[in-house]
């Protein structure tokens, strides 16, 4: 079965009824909750019930909250996913320290590796650049090579005078984007069971979601990619909407194909055995056909 993404953009109430959620606006629709993988509620005027929120809960289902302004705010984060967190969570604490430095290195060096691809496919002289920072990558990353290499790639990607603090289109395609990947792998790291608040490399007490920031790495250059076709000279509801495809693009993982959301899952239970075997080979980066 094909699952869906599930965007709620007007005045709307949500309940649940016999495995369905029902949405009622002048019109009623309902939707079995096992075809759903996501529910992006985009409007303030919506109202869910307890009783639909606990289901939703119960069967993993990303639930996706956004602002006044139409942008992701909050997520719906389960606080058990796994029949085994409490055992899970023990190891998370006490993960070797040069495990998780290792990882992180093969991490970055792919981040890198598919940022220099796409700038390759742009035909953008900097992707030469961007190979020889992976050869660059020490271990740990403790030459912040990942810093490097981001900047060229932006500047490469969209001008000399771009950065990522200014506010446009651009930016808020690119921020819009990136809190969906984010929403994703914390989704995916809750339902193996671990906290997304205890990171390899990002480690701000700030921050609730230092893991997923780590995990997402690879998979930001997929939004690059979509944000750099769509250019928005604004950003509303129909460029939002297809920013969100991007969870439902097909790559390469494993030998077969995926869709983005389901190679998260699979790249994200390969990061969880490396770690906990102490094996890096395990690791399944995906390959995106550009």
């Amino acid at each position: 079965m094909s699952w869906r993404t599930v965007v709620i953009s007007s005045s709307a109430k949500l309940d649940y009824q016999m495995g369905y959620m029902v949405v009622r606006r002048t019109d009623i629709l309902k939707i079995h909750l096992s075809e759903v993988e996501i529910l992006l509620i985009e409007s303030t005027a919506v109202s869910l019930t307890a009783a639909l929120l606990n289901e939703l809960t119960k069967k993993k289902i990303k639930v996706i909250f956004c602002d006044e302004k139409r942008n992701p705010s909050s997520e719906l984060i389960g606080y058990y996913g796994s029949h085994d967190t409490s055992a899970k969570i023990r190891s998370q604490i006490v993960w070797d320290e040069t495990i998780r430095k290792a990882v992180w290195t093969e991490i970055v060096t792919e981040k890198i590796r598919k940022q220099a691809e796409h700038l390759t496919y742009r035909e953008r002289t900097e992707a030469d650049m961007l190979y020889g920072y992976i050869e660059e990558v020490q271990f740990g990353d403790v030459t912040n090579r990942e810093g490097h290499a981001a900047k060229v790639y932006f500047n490469a990607l969209f001008g000399m005078d771009f950065t990522r603090t200014t506010d446009n289109s651009l930016n808020a395609a690119l921020n819009y984007g990136y809190s969906l990947l984010l929403s994703t792998f914390n989704r995916c790291i809750v339902a193996n069971g671990y906290l997304t608040q205890l990171g390899l490399f990002h480690d701000n007490m700030f921050n609730p979601f230092n893991l997923a920031s780590d995990f997402m790495e690879p998979f930001r250059p997929l939004v690059d990619y979509k944000v750099k076709q769509l250019n928005p000279v604004k950003f509303e509801h129909e460029e939002k909407m297809e920013v969100l495809r991007v969870l439902q693009e097909e790559v390469l993982i494993n030998g077969r194909s995926e869709y983005v959301d389901n190679a998260i899952k699979i790249y994200c239970k390969s990061v969880f055995d490396a770690i906990n075997d102490g094996d890096i080979s395990q690791i399944r980066f995906y390959q995106y056909e550009l």
